[in-house]
C-alpha cells in the first residue's frame, strides 16, 4: 500500500514550483488561479523571490501547499494514494490531494491559517525548541514541572521532540532537558509557539473558516496529526483540523499506525526530503521516495 505524505513549514526554497509551471499547462492554470485567490503574485516570489521573501508567513504556507498539491495533481493517474498524511500545514495539502477539500477552499484555509498564526504570534510571543536524545515521556514530564506554558508540540521521530511555549519557559525547559541527558536542546528560529495553547486565538479564527467550508468524503483515509488513525468521515476530519493548531503533531504515532495498517512505501509530495528522513528514523525498514514531475 502506498502512503503519500506532505511536508510542512520549513521545506520552502527559492525557485520552488518553477519546474512544474514550465512543464504542465494544468500546473500553470492552478498557479494562476492561486495568484487570483491570494490577491498577489505568489508565483513571482516562489520562482524568483529571495529566501527572505519566502519566509514571510503569508507566503511560506501557501507556497508549500501549492508545490505539494499541484505536484500531486500533475502526476495524474500515477497518483494513487491508499492513505495520506501531512505534517502540520501539510495536513491541508493531504486533504486536497485525497479530495476532502477542493483546491480553492484548501488554499483559502491555508492563507487564513497563515494570517491567523501571524496575529497570534504578535499577541502572544513564544518560541519552540528541538530536544534530541530523550524519551518522549521524559520530555513530557519535564514540561509539566516548568513554570509557565511549555508543551510537547511535534513528535517527529523517536528521540526528536519539539517543545513549544512561552519564551522564558522554553529557555528554562532547555536547561532542564540538558540536565536530564538530552544530547541537544536548541531554541529554533521560528516566529511563535506553534501547536501550543498560545495559538488559541488562531485556532478560534481558523475554526470559524473551517466550519463554513465544505468537506467531502475522501478517496482514501487521512491520518491526522491529532488522532493518528485512519479517518474518512468528513465531520471527524473537520473537527480534528480545528484542534490542530493548539494540539501536538503526532507524526511518529501516525507513521507507526500507517505501517501497522499496511503502508509498504512512503512517497513525499512537495519540497524537500525532511519527512522521508523522519520516516526512516521511525522505521528503518520503511521504503521512502520523493514524488517528482517526471512521474507526471
Amino acid at each position: 500500500m502506498k502512503a503519500y505524505i506532505f511536508p510542512g513549514q520549513g521545506a520552502q526554497f527559492v525557485g520552488m514550483g518553477l519546474d512544474l509551471y514550465e512543464s504542465s499547462p494544468r500546473a500553470q492554470e492552478l498557479f494562476e488561479k492561486a495568484n487570483e485567490i491570494l490577491g498577489f503574485s505568489i508565483t513571482d516570489i516562489m520562482f524568483e523571490g529571495t529566501e527572505e521573501d519566502l519566509r514571510q508567513t503569508k507566503v511560506t504556507q501557501p507556497a508549500i501547499f501549492l508545490h505539494s498539491v499541484i505536484l500531486s495533481e500533475v502526476m495524474g493517474d500515477s497518483f494513487k494514494p491508499d492513505m495520506v498524511a501531512g505534517h502540520s500545514l501539510g495536513e491541508l495539502s493531504a486533504l486536497v490531494a485525497n479530495k476532502t477539500l477542493k483546491f480553492e477552499d484548501g488554499l483559502r484555509l491555508v492563507s487564513q491559517r497563515a494570517m491567523a498564526m501571524q496575529v497570534a504570534c504578535e499577541k502572544q510571543p513564544g518560541t519552540m525548541a528541538a530536544v534530541l536524545g530523550l524519551e518522549d515521556a521524559v520530555v513530557e514530564e519535564v514540561c509539566k514541572t516548568i513554570p509557565g506554558i511549555v508543551v510537547a508540540a511535534n513528535y517527529n521521530c523517536p528521540g526528536q521532540l519539539v517543545i513549544s511555549g512561552e519564551l522564558e519557559a522554553i529557555n528554562t525547559a532547555c536547561e532542564v532537558m540538558k540536565e536530564k541527558g538530552a544530547k541537544r536542546a536548541l531554541v529554533l528560529p521560528v516566529g511563535g509557539a506553534f501547536h501550543s495553547p498560545l495559538m488559541e486565538p488562531a485556532r478560534a479564527d481558523l475554526a470559524a473558516a473551517i466550519e463554513q467550508t465544505e468537506f467531502s468524503t475522501p478517496v482514501c483515509p487521512v491520518y491526522q496529526n491529532v488522532s493518528t488513525t485512519a479517518i474518512t468521515d468528513p465531520e471527524t476530519i473537520k473537527k480534528n483540523l480545528m484542534l490542530q493548531l493548539t494540539a501536538p503533531v503526532k507524526w511518529t504515532q501516525s507513521v507507526q499506525q500507517m505501517i501497522a495498517d499496511g503502508a509498504s512505501g512512503f512517497i513525499e509530495v512537495g519540497p524537500g526530503k525532511v519527512l522521508q528522513g523522519l520516516v526512516k528514523k521511525i522505521d528503518r525498514n520503511a521504503e521512502v521516495a520523493s514524488a517528482s514531475v517526471e512521474q507526471a
